[in-house]
């Protein structure tokens, strides 16, 4: 079979990749002080591998306690002046560079235990059941963070990004608010219901749009599982899947990021189509697949040492070219290797990723 369906561009609004694979976002806590600098090079040079697009690691909004770790990504104060450069080698090279706006919310970073200089926030002061962490977010502070994604957007828009994309999954901030098991609020910002329950990150949706104007790409990144646990589900048929996500399209959003431990695990008993499949088919909004690209188990048990091999793309390649999604988002091969793109074009064989790529300063 061809890879031939990879390779063909892409536009949404201002977002215009030249082919189908972009970078997926991984935390690697490479940015001391939340200075970008660090990862000029690191990013032009998955763009000369042959990627499409960078969808860059978090970026923390201008919230005191974003982050779960004083190297994540800002994208206020003093690291502003960093990304310019950044982005210019992006796009010098050829490529689309999109920021992914990411509060953590109560959840913490693998192996950590560092604290911020404030508490973390979260709806209900939990990261999972039984999981105490993080203060009960006021009404103030939920107002506060909705604009601190407002601001962000802007400044997005303002540097010269190619587009937002909102991290609303894996059992991060906007997610926690969805989940009922993080989030038993009794005022507007909780409920009985998953419409209830996500007032809020559509808030969020709804103030990025407005920051940014109706040309400038909005994505939104969800998910069903989270990283307290995997088996975690919003919904549980596809009429449910609609009436969640439906209402963050009408707001504004151009593309949604499904995340899955494997992406082609079926989402749904009776159908092989996973998350981003549904999605689509559902909605008829383009979506990026995720999860397992390319590469053998999950990125999950990387965490418990497992080391990734290669794994044919031809058959996400053809379903890909049926229509099931638009855009492949790969992980941990593009850690592995900074050329993994072109490697699947000319048909060379590509790299292991060993579980020391997740944390290791790689180029």
């Amino acid at each position: 079979m061809s890879v031939e369906a990879l390779f063909r561009p892409f536009a949404a609004r201002s977002l215009r990749t030249a082919n189908r694979i972009a970078m997926a976002s991984m935390a690697r806590w490479a940015a001391p002080g939340g200075d970008p600098a660090p990862l000029e090079d690191f990013y032009r040079r998955r763009i000369e591998g042959g990627a499409g697009l960078i969808l860059t690691e978090g970026v923390n909004p201008d919230r005191p306690a974003a982050g779960n770790d004083p190297c994540s990504l800002k994208l206020h104060g003093p690291a502003l002046g960093g990304w310019r450069t950044v982005i210019d080698a992006v796009q010098g090279a050829g490529g689309a560079i999109v920021p992914q706006l990411w509060h953590c919310g109560a959840t913490a970073k693998p192996g950590q235990a560092w604290t911020p200089s404030v508490p973390f926030e979260s709806p209900s002061g939990r990261q999972a059941p039984g999981l105490k962490r993080g203060v009960v977010m006021d009404e103030a502070a939920v107002e506060a963070t909705i604009a601190a994604f407002a601001q962000a957007a802007a400044e997005a828009r303002a540097l010269g990004f190619d587009g937002v994309e909102i991290h609303a999954g894996h059992g991060y901030l906007l997610d926690q608010f969805q989940w009922r098991a993080t989030n038993d609020r009794t005022d507007r910002w909780g409920g009985a219901t998953l419409a209830e329950r996500s007032r809020f990150p559509l808030a969020a949706v709804k103030a990025v749009r407005a920051a940014v104007g109706p040309d400038f790409a909005v994505l939104l990144r969800v998910s069903q599982w989270k990283s307290a646990d995997l088996s975690a589900q919003l919904v549980e048929t596809p009429s449910e899947l609609e009436a969640w996500l439906g209402p963050f399209v009408d707001a504004g959003v151009d593309v949604i990021s499904a995340s899955q431990l494997r992406w082609d695990q079926a989402e749904f008993e009776g159908s092989p189509l996973g998350l981003a499949g549904w999605v689509r088919t559902l909605l008829g909004v383009p979506t990026i697949v995720a999860g397992g690209v390319g590469m053998s188990g999950d990125f999950i048990r990387t965490f418990g040492g497992e080391t990734g091999a290669p794994e044919p793309v031809e058959e996400i390649s053809r379903r890909l070219d049926a229509g099931e999604f638009d855009l492949v988002a790969v992980g941990r091969g593009m850690l592995a290797d900074a050329d993994w793109a072109n490697r699947v074009r000319e048909g060379r064989p590509r790299t292991n990723c060993p579980p020391s790529r997740l944390f290791a300063g790689v180029v």
